[in-house]
């Protein structure tokens, strides 16, 4: 006891540290989803014919959204999969505005059995920021 009363902040640092590096495995449900860079995800666009999908809301998809995407927010997913079916086996890019919502769209999509599904890192935020083409166009 003794021991717990003399080291309590180190052992608070320790615990708190712990949790923190836990946390996106055991409250998210990311654990084992995929990332991808902007240069990857170009890579799989022109050369895999990976579908790109944007879970962000219609608003934000319609301010400007990478070319050829599909438009599906993150709330209406879970009952629109079945619109995704055919590009089972293809990857699919998943996007959003930081890379938050699209990473729980790849749970989603992984425990429906889609098994090439990457997270654009940074979402589309860090499209933009690389200066690549958006587009307002459906």
């Amino acid at each position: 006891m003794a021991f717990v009363h003399q080291n309590f902040w180190l052992i608070m640092i320790v615990l708190t540290s712990g949790i923190m590096l836990a946390f996106p495995n055991l409250f998210s449900g990311m654990a084992g989803i995929a990332a991808v860079d902007i240069s990857q995800a170009i890579q799989m666009i022109n050369h895999d014919d990976a579908l790109v999908l944007d879970v962000r809301e219609h608003n934000e998809f319609n301010a400007g959204h990478i070319a050829g995407s599909r438009h599906i927010p993150l709330g209406q997913l879970k009952d629109n999969l079945h619109l995704l079916e055919k590009f089972k086996e293809q990857p699919i890019v998943v996007n959003c505005r930081s890379g938050n919502r699209s990473a729980a769209a790849c749970g989603m999509l992984k425990k429906a059995g889609f098994s090439r599904v990457y997270n654009l890192s940074g979402g589309i935020v860090a499209w933009q920021r690389q200066q690549m083409p958006t587009t307002t166009k459906s």
